[in-house]
């Protein structure tokens, strides 16, 4: 069975950093759900940050990610990216749904460093070590997409 990474603030877990959740009500996700192919996580949780926390964005000319305060958290923002590829490593997981711009999530966009709500182009941490290892990322904004490549997916025998 293909399993799924799912970002924790989509199926309503209060992991983001004002201490929300960002529920995605979508059918294809309730039907994954029911079929236990989806596995939650959120990687700035599992980095160590707590609920609630400061907003962070990804300082463009450092990569260091900082909060709006400027303390470093780039530390646990890449061991949670790291947790997450161990987590798909082991449970063979080759599809991950993820929050759009967030600074770990962010597939397509991320906010811009300037804590303004401005967005560039770019992906966060943990997508883009995902991405690195074989892991296809989707977000909100292209689940669409995800819904279609799963449907014509089919796992394959792995040659022994």
């Amino acid at each position: 069975m293909i399993k799924i990474l799912v970002s924790a603030c989509f199926l309503g877990e209060k992991v983001r950093y004002d201490g929300t959740s960002q529920q995605l009500l979508n059918q294809s996700l309730l039907s994954w759900i029911h079929n236990k192919q989806v596995v939650s996580f959120c990687p700035e949780i599992a980095g160590g940050l707590p609920v609630p926390r400061q907003p962070a964005e990804i300082q463009a000319k450092s990569q260091r990610i900082l909060t709006c305060d400027g303390v470093d958290v780039s530390a646990q923002f890449n061991k949670g990216a790291q947790r997450a590829l161990t987590l798909c490593q082991q449970h063979h997981i080759r599809f991950a749904l993820l929050k759009e711009s967030s600074p770990s999530c962010g597939s397509t966009t991320i906010y811009d460093g300037t804590f303004t709500q401005e967005k560039m182009s770019g992906e966060g941490v943990t997508t883009k070590l995902l991405r690195q290892h074989g892991v296809r990322v989707f977000s909100e904004k292209n689940i669409t997409a995800l819904i279609a490549e799963l449907a014509s997916f089919s796992e394959k025998p792995s040659p022994h």
